[in-house]
């Protein structure tokens, strides 16, 4: 029978909680707890208020109005009061006025970036959780494979002590194991560390410490991309990526203003009505008591001819701001178009390795039973020994963050074509358990080399 690798380590390693989070219970919290979220809610909310307030200076404006008034005159053989009161109702409706159609516009083009910007918070707090979950997963995997190192190195300083002991090697071997030791030691405590500073980070969004999130299961399938086309994915983005939205809408905002700055040139025409009754009561000569009405109806024109130089200088202002919101629209059409592309070879340059990382786990597992045996019977040496122990541990951890890189650049890939959604969240949750074996499945178990399950 082969000897087991890491007797006693079940005591070492990090152990499974009776209780434990899902990714989807994750993204509730976060949902209901994330500032981010909250903020670019609020911004639209704000925004589309603000399309109501431009709509009013296009619409009648009604008022009220009254005035109380009392008068008197005293003086040689004068001694005359008065009191008018005066009240009644006043209508203005725009007939023209090109700068409050044009700021119209503008409002719904803001209105509409600001609907893009809170989408792409939305998928922003999609990506941070999946992040900070499965940051949280690769640390403890990091920490498992760091104390499984420790616990190894530990088992192979102690043998090479007794063997000096008995005089079957030098001291210089001992002081390389207790140096390797040291050094995962040191590894195991930085990874501790780790793990504490990522569950801190999952805890920001959701406002609840986790000690223990599900794990991902051995079976997850690494599936390329569909389309199986860069550039299909590049053109989805350019599309329906929401950065590239909210850039565009800023852009005519920008140009939508530029028209209300030369509108300044432009005349305007208001209808004006009103209708009142004064009621006067005095002895004024020529006066008397009693109430009137009166009504009137008027158009107002006024053409603007001189207005200090401002309006140019309005105008000149404005197009230098659509300039830079054209620039700054072609910037992240071409950050997106890169970072697509980008994220598309990652996603299959992830499964690559992942593939390629299982069977170096096989390899590195046959070259340290090798190393061991050959240490047995006095062919290999203990840094032999010490560095196919370390190997075999980097690969199992390796293989791990190939698989967390996957989950992430496709989830990464996903909201830069535009199309990342809470479905892709349940999707993944399906393979996540509280009972799915971690990355201790395979450090654990002598017997257990293949990393799909296989013996």
């Amino acid at each position: 029978m082969k000897k087991r690798l890491l007797s006693g380590l079940v005591g070492l390693l990090v152990t499974q909680p009776a209780l434990s989070i899902d990714l989807i219970e994750t993204y509730e919290k976060a949902l209901s707890y994330d500032s981010g979220i909250a903020a670019a809610r609020a911004s639209y909310e704000a925004q589309q208020a603000n399309v109501d307030v431009s709509q009013s200076s296009l619409l009648p404006q009604i008022f009220a109005f009254g005035d109380a008034d009392y008068s008197d005159l005293d003086g040689p053989n004068v001694d005359n009061g008065e009191r008018t009161l005066s009240y009644g109702v006043q209508l203005t409706q725009p007939l023209f006025r090109a700068d409050s159609w044009y700021r119209y516009d503008t409002s719904k083009y803001q209105s509409e970036s600001a609907r893009a910007q809170y989408n792409l918070a939305q998928q922003q707090l999609i990506l941070d959780v999946a992040v900070a979950y499965f940051n949280v997963l690769r640390a403890s995997d990091n920490l498992t494979t760091a104390r499984a190192t420790e616990a190894a190195i530990q088992r192979q300083y102690e043998q090479a002590q007794e063997r000096f002991d008995v005089g079957l090697i030098a001291i210089t071997e001992v002081y390389e194991a207790r140096a390797s030791y040291d050094s995962s030691k040191s590894l195991r405590i930085a990874a501790e560390s780790d793990l504490d500073i990522a569950r801190e980070q999952l805890a920001r969004l959701t406002g609840e410490f986790t000690e223990q999130v599900d794990n991902l299961a051995q079976a997850f399938p690494l599936a390329r991309p569909e389309p199986l086309d860069p550039s299909a994915w590049e053109n989805t983005a350019l599309d329906q990526n929401w950065r590239i939205r909210s850039a565009q809408y800023d852009l005519d905002a920008s140009e939508s203003t530029l028209k209300t700055a030369k509108s300044g040139h432009y005349p305007t025409l208001d209808l004006n009505a009103s209708y009142g009754e004064s009621d006067v009561d005095g002895t004024r000569t020529g006066l008397r008591d009693g109430s009137t009405t009166q009504g009137s109806l008027s158009l107002t024109l006024n053409v603007p001819l001189y207005t200090g130089g401002g309006t140019q200088a309005s105008v000149r202002q404005q197009r230098s701001l659509v300039d830079v919101a054209q620039q700054t629209l072609e910037t992240v059409r071409r950050d997106v178009r890169v970072n697509t592309r980008s994220l598309y070879r990652s996603v299959n340059t992830n499964i690559e390795s992942a593939a390629a990382l299982e069977q170096t786990i096989v390899s590195r597992r046959s070259a340290l039973d090798a190393t061991r045996a050959g240490y047995d019977v006095g062919t290999r040496n203990i840094v032999e020994v010490l560095d196919a122990e370390r190997n075999y541990y980097v690969a199992l951890q390796d293989y791990a963050n190939a698989r967390y890189d996957y989950v992430v650049n496709t989830l990464q890939l996903k909201q830069a074509a535009g199309t990342l959604s809470p479905q892709d969240l349940m999707d993944l949750n399906q393979w996540l358990s509280a009972s799915a074996p971690g990355i201790e499945a395979l450090a654990n178990d002598d017997e257990t080399i293949d990393p799909r399950g296989g013996n």
